[in-house]
């Protein structure tokens, strides 16, 4: 995507064709910050501490996290040592289980001195396979956009309400939910984006919108509360949201307060969709409130709040009692049943097992016509 008329991905290699180079989200939208990783301990700080964040993106910073530890010690031992380190990183976001055990699978066979250069060509293919799934899924979803617009009635414009950040930044490019949405741009098509400040880390808000600002599209930041609002009042003509990780049988988890979304788009009439990478799904469980585990972070990120002051300086305040606790759960988990469609590179599929077998059909078993 284009930054100050620069195109960039979130991470890649630096001149020495060795060191990773990211973008240090922590620091947006007020500092455009690169950062030089150089072992897999600091890939791994980096995904803990959402340096870099979003379920595709952390899963290519883990592979070259592999990468970097193979470059300073190839032996099983280490390899299994970066691997139980980067694991640890992020619980929720299926991608970095995925991309950790695609780097094993590939290197365990593998002799030390032909781990290297097989770890950086295995990341790098699993960037670029990032970036080509997520075009795909901007091309099955503007149609929807278009069709959205077309029902409206309105040409000026077509309203689009979307939840924390699954723009470019939460991948290696082009994004999830936000891909349909800079390819209906770029066709001409008159979008205009909702962006939920996201609370507490306020992705959207600090994310999304800066995203979206360099790009150019038209957007306006909302609090989280005000979704509801717009679509009791028709201001919104649909909802696309990412996930972190989606269930075998269509349930979605993604960042907190996307559930209450979908409630009120189903109690609207608005449809909800939701765009995901195939190695989002876990295919190992079916329900995804009781089965996904639930990132609790750290509650200073509820308790505390980072701005920019009228003055300029960059500054962090806290904005409840001293005396209070917060509980500072990461992600919640959206039922199949209120999403209208998921929107993957392999096309737009029911919120179900059987849609998703018929999108993946290596992963259906012998019991694919019985769901």
């Amino acid at each position: 995507m284009i930054v100050d008329g620069k195109s960039f991905r979130t991470l890649w290699l630096g001149k020495d064709n060795e060191t990773v180079e990211i973008i240090d989200q922590t620091r947006l939208p007020f500092a455009f910050v690169i950062l030089q990783l150089d072992s897999a301990d600091k890939a791994a700080a980096a995904i803990r501490n959402m340096q870099v964040r979003g379920a595709p993106l952390i899963g290519a910073t883990a592979a070259y996290g592999i990468a970097l530890a193979m470059r300073d010690d190839p032996t099983d031992k280490n390899l299994a040592a970066a691997s139980d380190l980067l694991m640890s990183t992020r619980p929720t976001a299926v991608n970095l289980r995925w991309a950790v055990d695609e780097m094993k699978k590939l290197l365990t066979p593998l002799s030390p001195n032909a781990r290297v250069r097989a770890a950086y060509i295995r990341a790098g293919e699993i960037c670029d396979e990032d970036v080509a799934i997520c075009s795909a899924i901007g091309d099955h979803g503007m149609p929807i956009i278009h069709k959205a617009w077309e029902a409206r009635g309105n040409p000026d414009r077509v309203n689009v309400l979307t939840h924390c950040n699954a723009g470019w930044l939460a991948t290696v490019d082009w994004g999830t939910a936000l891909a349909p949405v800079y390819k209906a741009h770029d066709a001409g098509i008159p979008v205009h984006v909702w962006v939920d400040e996201t609370r507490p880390r306020n992705q959207g808000a600090s994310l999304t919108a800066w995203e979206l600002a360099k790009h150019g599209v038209p957007h306006t930041v909302i609090v989280d509360n005000v979704g509801g609002h717009l679509m009791q009042h028709g201001l919104v003509d649909l909802v696309i949201t990412g996930t972190d990780r989606t269930t075998a049988a269509g349930d979605v988890c993604n960042k907190i307060g996307t559930y209450l979304k979908a409630l009120a788009a189903h109690d609207n009439h608005v449809p909800f969709y939701v765009a995901l990478p195939g190695p989002t799904i876990d295919w190992t469980i079916d329900d995804g409130v009781r089965d996904i585990p639930i990132e609790q972070r750290d509650a200073a990120e509820v308790k505390e709040i980072t701005g920019k002051a009228l003055s300029g300086e960059i500054s962090t305040v806290c904005i409840v009692p001293d005396e209070s606790f917060a509980a500072n759960y990461a992600f919640d988990v959206t039922p199949a049943r209120l999403v209208t469609g998921l929107i993957t590179e392999r096309g737009v599929g029911r919120a179900s097992k059987t849609g998703l077998f018929e999108l993946y059909p290596e992963h259906a078993g012998e019991d694919f016509y019985g769901n």
